[in-house]
């Protein structure tokens, strides 16, 4: 799940999913009929919506969102997004908080894909979610059937009928990535975002989301990262992760870039082969993830430092899909990557 730092509960379908809009992770506005009262980009935003109820621009009052003027003209208004990386979509929350008076009554959604570049008058979109009620100031999930689910799209196409503004869009989906392409025997990073892997469950994720440490480059500061609240009490705080192919670690680099008085003094990496898990561990397949094969042993870190595991440091337990990465007792952590083959 790419949100989870919002009370909003989320629904099943977005369990172990990652928000394949995201700005955060790359994606990106790429035009809108009409934006003249808020752009489109910000409809990709990562952080809830806010509303600030004496803030206006010189086009009127600024809404945290996408919106367009009144229509005084047949049709209605669309936008095209580049998805932050190719996925297959398991359901939307499209979300017009703060949105009362001038929300869209209805949306529709189409999705296509490109080898490269972006969509142009030939492209072959094909309709992901059939025109639908909005209401004002409101999540609205629309959870895909399972024809659907099998696509992979790199744009989507949003309709508004016949106007107004959208606060977020939220794609919840899994990457896409052609593992074909990786040769037997060549290093790859197996806990890539791009590459399919995401978090299916943590302890705690009062200031970053685990996904967070999933993504490309280093942390670009402390907000860009894994970071859990002080913990007063006794235990630790930890996050399962999926994988996006079976593999087997050979190497691991820990990064707690940025994070200087509130690193994890050790972590600890597990791992266990389990094919057939569902993305939603019951509590007690989640107690029994405390006794997974151990592929980093409890280790000493530093703050701000790039931490690299590898020969004997890292025991080889075999193919692997789920990993358990435990730090004691909390802290952030900016990057995990999980070097190995594909199994």
């Amino acid at each position: 799940m790419s949100e989870q730092e919002t009370s909003v509960a989320l629904p099943d379908f977005a369990v172990g999913a990652i928000n394949l809009a995201s700005a955060r992770l790359g994606a990106r506005a790429i035009y809108a009929t009409d934006q003249f009262f808020a752009p489109l980009a910000r409809m990709l935003k990562d952080d809830s919506p806010v509303f600030l109820p004496g803030e206006y621009d010189e086009h009127g009052k600024w809404m945290d969102g996408w919106e367009s003027r009144r229509k005084r003209v047949p049709g209605h208004d669309w936008a095209i997004v580049r998805l932050a990386m190719p996925g297959r979509i398991r359901g939307f929350d499209v979300d017009t908080s703060h949105f009362t008076g001038n929300y869209p009554p209805q949306c529709s959604i189409e999705g296509c894909y490109m080898e490269s570049g972006d969509p142009d008058e030939n492209a072959d979109w094909q309709e992901v979610l059939a025109q639908s009620d909005l209401g004002p100031d409101s999540h609205h999930y629309f959870e895909m059937d399972q024809d659907t689910r099998q696509k992979v799209f790199t744009h989507l196409r949003v309709h508004i009928y016949p106007d107004g503004g959208i606060a977020r869009l939220r794609a919840y989906g899994s990457a896409y990535f052609n593992w074909d392409k990786v040769g037997d025997g060549e290093e790859v990073d197996l806990a890539y975002i791009f590459g399919g892997t995401h978090a299916l469950h943590w302890s705690d994720a009062h200031y970053g989301h685990p996904d967070r440490t999933l993504a490309p480059g280093r942390g670009v500061n402390m907000g860009d990262g894994w970071e859990t609240a002080r913990r007063r009490g006794p235990g630790h705080d930890w996050m399962i992760l999926k994988l996006g192919h079976p593999g087997i670690i050979r190497r691991i680099v820990v990064d707690t870039a940025h994070f200087k008085g509130n690193f994890p003094d050790t972590c600890m990496l597990l791992g266990a082969n389990l094919p057939e898990q569902n993305d939603v561990f019951s509590p007690e397949e989640l107690a029994a993830s405390e006794n997974w094969a151990p592929i980093l042993d409890q280790t000493k870190l530093q703050a701000d430092n790039i931490h690299e595991f590898s020969g004997a440091s890292v025991n080889n337990i075999g193919p692997i899909t789920h990993v358990r990465l435990a730090i004691f007792p909390d802290g952030g952590i900016s990057r995990l990557r999980l070097y190995g083959v594909k199994a």
